[in-house]
């Protein structure tokens, strides 16, 4: 299976924006009918075109969800928690290992 494709986000814009005006120049398409035609224009498969056209509704607030950028702050800061937890972690057992040196070194 070949690795999947990546887009740039000039295209992916103008995919969605051609299919914006696609919707609107023909009403009487269905949406998957209007994604198929676009997505054979710029050799993009409908359901590739239909995420897009999601994610923009999302980031524009017409459909609910986490925007693009939420998402991204999402992942920073779960990454961070993530560190953080580490660095807990290992000074937790630093201080046990020290707590342990100073206990044998007093009762010496």
């Amino acid at each position: 299976m070949p690795a999947p494709r990546q887009y740039d986000q000039e295209t992916r814009d103008r995919a969605v924006r051609m299919y914006r005006e696609r919707r609107s120049s023909h009403p009487a398409e269905s949406a998957i009918q209007a994604r198929r035609q676009v997505g054979a224009l710029i050799d993009v498969k409908s359901e590739t075109l239909r995420g897009w056209i999601e994610r923009s509704e999302i980031d524009a607030g017409v459909r609910p969800g986490t925007t693009s950028d939420e998402h991204t702050e999402l992942v920073r800061l779960r990454r961070e928690v993530a560190e953080l937890r580490r660095a807990n972690e290992i000074l937790r057992t630093a201080s046990a290992f020290f707590a342990a040196a100073e206990l044998d070194r007093r009762l010496k």
